[in-house]
């Protein structure tokens, strides 16, 4: 399978991005990854490895990059030659299956939405899906930043999008959709929230649809979707990522200050603990989110991705590729509002999927 990666995207590209996708194409024989950026800087960073499979890390040059800083539109508009552009157009043409980029998130989706034959028929607007950690498992948010301005008829995508993902991809069985809100009563929220709940209520996936969950409930897992536009769903992202960081680095500090007491060995013990459990709480583990609603895959990976978030957002790109994902999707929105969901809802009581 060949997927189109943005060399040139991120903090600390090309090395990481170039690093993340020799070891990639190394673990699977199957998958050939094409290097899109400098061919000069690309050249370099593949000088490094030199056991690497250059024969599917192939380059395909593209003389401009879209920095974070920069307005997506106005850079995609004057900077034609742009690595972006190139993979997305890579992906149109058919020659790539999935696209992976640690670069401008809005530069990734404008491009996208350039390109209306992007879309999956049904699709107003793609969404970003992010996972996050509960107790019931891994969870779908859903949008983290692709779409500032949703309407209701985007929410109630996003949780049929989100609901197929978690089964195709992350086994979730009959996933439960939440409305992400300021309390769990009917009444509470925005017009938008309003809206979006009225429209689940007339929809086939009414049974799935639980209502209102708010923010405390996302780490119970008592749903395994949660809908929300792009700009709560982002500030929600980062505002967890930073809690993570400071919880993390607090234990730290604290282990640090605790060594002299313990037993010999009992701090490494301790501290070999504290990595895995937060191994699950970070972003690298799955690479990056997901743009649902799209013709093939595309994962849209933190700009901070070093070598392990890119080996395992292209991991995630062969996989949703491979996957019936799409084809669901499309299916589900073609029979919105009339029919049922194809599920069975779990009648029991507790926390749901």
């Amino acid at each position: 399978m060949r997927i189109a990666l943005d060399a040139m995207g991120g903090d600390f590209a090309p090395g990481p991005i170039v690093a993340g996708a020799v070891e990639a194409v190394r673990d699977q024989p199957e998958l050939t990854a094409l290097l899109i950026g400098d061919r000069e800087r690309i050249e370099a960073e593949l000088a490094k490895a030199h056991d690497a499979p250059r024969d599917r890390l192939p380059i395909v040059h593209a003389g401009q990059t879209i920095g974070m800083e920069e307005k997506p539109v106005e850079a995609l508009r004057k900077k034609r030659d742009n690595s972006i552009s190139r993979c997305w157009g890579l992906l149109a043409a058919g020659e790539v299956k999935a696209v992976v980029s640690a670069g401008n998130t809005g530069a990734m989706v404008a491009s996208a939405l350039f390109n209306a034959k992007m879309f999956l028929p049904g699709v107003r607007r793609p969404g970003i899906a992010a996972i996050f950690p509960s107790h019931q498992g891994p969870i779908v948010i859903i949008d983290v930043g692709a779409n500032m301005n949703a309407k209701a008829e985007d929410l109630y995508q996003y949780g049929i999008m989100g609901a197929i993902y978690a089964e195709e991809i992350l086994g979730a069985t009959h996933p439960r959709i939440g409305l992400l809100n300021v309390g769990t009563e009917d009444e509470k929220g925005t017009d938008l929230t309003r809206a979006t709940r009225a429209l689940y209520h007339v929809s086939p996936w009414a049974s799935r649809f639980v209502g209102n969950v708010e923010g405390r409930d996302i780490y119970e897992g008592r749903v395994r979707v949660v809908i929300c536009d792009g700009f709560v769903g982002n500030v929600l992202l980062k505002a967890g990522e930073g809690a993570v960081e400071f919880l993390f680095s607090t234990l730290r500090e604290e282990l640090a200050r605790m060594l002299p007491e313990l037993p010999v060995g009992a701090g490494h013990r301790i501290a070999a603990s504290l990595h895995a459990l937060k191994s699950r709480f970070e972003y690298e583990e799955f690479g990056g989110g997901p743009l649902l609603g799209i013709r093939g895959a595309c994962i849209i990976c933190h700009g901070a991705s070093g070598v392990r978030a890119i080996k395992n957002a292209l991991r995630v790109a062969h996989a949703l590729a491979e996957d019936r994902l799409n084809c669901r999707i499309v299916e589900q929105l073609g029979a919105k509002l009339t029919g049922a969901a194809d599920e069975h809802p779990d009648s029991s009581s507790g926390a749901h999927e």
